[in-house]
């Protein structure tokens, strides 16, 4: 199990969320300052994070994950389980250089409801055949 404490926005308020990452069920327990708690799971980190974030919309986590365009490819999911993924850019194809940690501090362009990431995802990925 891991432990990650990530920033967050609670009603106006900046608070650090505590996320214990379970490696062998693939399941993220957030527990907040108020001491409440839940456990999420999903087929990887990522998405465990997005199932967060779309059940707790009144929450703004500031990371990586919660980022409109950040999202791992197959082989980043299978090979960090999520916790590995590429922030893109339209227009541009990824490299090694946009691989990011999703826990890591991000408060630019966060979404509240993982549909917009999967969105940008399409959207980029369409920018990249018309940019040939």
């Amino acid at each position: 199990m891991t432990v990650r404490k990530i920033p967050i926005i609670v009603d106006g308020k900046l608070e650090t969320a505590r996320l214990d990452c379970d490696e062998k069920k693939i399941s993220i327990q957030i527990t907040l300052e108020s001491g409440w708690t839940k456990k999420f799971g999903g087929l990887d980190f990522y998405e465990c994070l997005g199932n967060m974030i779309k059940e707790l919309s009144h929450i703004k986590f500031l990371c990586k994950g919660a980022k409109v365009n950040v999202r791992p490819s197959s082989m980043s999911s299978q090979m960090s389980a999520g916790i590995m993924a590429y922030e893109h850019k339209l227009c541009t194809r990824a490299t090694r250089k946009d691989l990011v940690n999703i826990f890591d501090y991000d408060d630019q362009d966060i979404v509240s409801d993982p549909q917009l990431q999967e969105e940008y995802f399409f959207k980029w990925l369409k920018s990249l055949k018309t940019n040939k």
